[in-house]
């Protein structure tokens, strides 16, 4: 096994500790803490196409890509001159610009079920606001999420599922009242059988169904045959909306997202991540009788001071337009596959029990026999086995998603050099744990 020296980390370490004094846990998101795989979280410093750096000097390669959003890679040319151009115009107005005309345009030709958008600052406030209008629309209360799926941290929406199969849902996070959380029921994720159980049981109560149509937040679990159309029947044949979270896979698995990857076209699309290019960024937006329900169209109150800003817009137009160019949805399937068959011989050379799951350029490695359908086969997987390969990866310059439950992102400026690397410190690293296992 090559051997590796051993990267010096004390100024991350050193800001970490500093950090702790002011920032709660010493993060502005608990996954960055490293609390799901041990050690202090690397503190970065600058990124540049497939790497980035930390405050220590360290490389890494990078399969996190701000969880996301940077699909043509760090620092992109096109995008930070974008940028750049508009922040010297000045950076935010408080009123309409040109850009918002452009990005809404170029989201509608990608996504033809989106015919009127609303810009915000996350996905958080994009799923909060498509559920507040879906309930407008629709004069019902009630919703259906998925265990296992993340659709920001709005109230209503960190909810877990209660004792039964078909339930209500009981707050995941102090500080959510037990009646709000009532509002949202959940069911398994790829379970048609228990979703029309839910309807049955609350026969004109549900306003929507919000759904990954890729699940991405317990790991990379595709929707199962079938899973994707039969929530349209079920919606449509009941007079609810569906709602697509796309925030992950919008313009990530294909041009027009899962929807036209699978087929299957919502009443309403949660957007994020890619569409801001690096910046903050998402949107809502679907059919134009729902839409219209919107301020200052309609009663449905939604702003935001910095919706639609313009860097942010910028950086969305930029990479949306570089996305546009021939061969590169290919480029990232080839690139994609090629990183899951190389993980995929690693697990099975190492003798690690390891499984596989992509969709496109987001893919995870589960440390499980597989597969991960549901929420229920994801808490079966060795998080254990986990932390030690982020570890092992991370001290070999590969920088993973800390947590086993988040999903790799491939970008454009990954090359086949890169992902051969990957592959190898992933074969070195299985084959570690395999030994100290045994």
């Amino acid at each position: 096994m090559t051997q590796h020296p051993r990267q010096s980390t004390v100024r991350s370490e050193a800001l970490f500790a500093e950090a702790q004094r002011y920032l709660v846990g010493g993060v502005n998101s608990p996954v960055r803490a490293f609390r799901a795989v041990g050690g202090s979280p690397r503190f970065i410093a600058r990124g540049q196409g497939p790497y980035v750096w930390d405050v220590d000097g360290n490389r890494y390669t990078d399969y996190v890509c701000s969880w996301g959003p940077l699909i043509l890679g760090h620092a992109h040319p096109q995008v930070v001159e974008a940028v750049a151009e508009a922040a010297a115009r000045g950076t935010s107005y408080g009123a309409p610009t040109e850009a918002e005309v452009e990005l809404a345009r170029l989201v509608r030709q990608a996504m033809p079920s989106i015919e009127m958008v609303r810009f915000t600052s996350s996905g958080t406030e994009a799923c909060m606001s498509a559920l507040r209008l879906a309930r407008a629309f629709t004069g019902r209360s009630k919703v259906v999420k998925f265990e296992g799926c993340y659709h920001g941290h709005a109230d209503g929406l960190l909810v877990k599922a209660g004792s039964g199969a078909a339930t209500f849902g009981v707050p995941d996070s102090a500080g959510v009242p037990a009646s709000y959380a009532q509002e949202t029921l959940v069911c398994p994720y790829n379970d048609l059988a228990t979703l029309d159980e839910l309807f049955d049981a609350h026969e004109g109560e549900i306003a929507a169904v919000i759904v990954e149509p890729v699940a991405a937040n317990m790991g990379v679990a595709p929707p199962l045959p079938s899973f994707l159309e039969g929530l349209r029947q079920v919606t449509r044949k009941c007079g609810a909306l569906l709602i697509f979270d796309e925030v992950i896979t919008g313009f990530r698995v294909a041009p027009g997202g899962a929807q036209a990857r699978y087929g299957v076209t919502p009443d309403l699309t949660c957007l994020g991540k890619v569409i801001g290019g690096g910046l903050p960024a998402a949107a809502y937006g679907g059919r134009r009788d729902i839409m219209e329900m919107v301020a200052p169209l309609g009663p449905v109150y939604q702003a935001g001071t910095l919706s639609g800003n313009p860097l942010a817009m910028a950086a969305g137009v930029a990479t949306l337009k570089a996305l546009g160019a021939p061969g590169v949805y290919e480029r990232l399937e080839t690139l994609g596959e090629a990183l899951e068959r190389g993980l995929r011989d690693s697990a099975r050379r190492s003798g690690v029990e390891a499984c596989v799951q992509r969709v496109g350029s987001v893919l995870t490695l589960f440390f499980a026999s597989g597969p991960v359908t549901d929420w229920a086969t994801a808490r079966r997987v060795d998080t254990r086995r986990y932390a030690a390969f982020f570890q092992a990866m991370l001290q070999r310059g590969v920088y993973l998603p800390p947590s086993q439950f988040e999903a790799w992102f491939v970008s454009l400026a990954h090359t086949e050099q890169e992902i051969a690397a990957t592959v190898r410190a992933a074969g070195e690293a299985l084959a570690g744990i395999r030994a100290t296992a045994s």
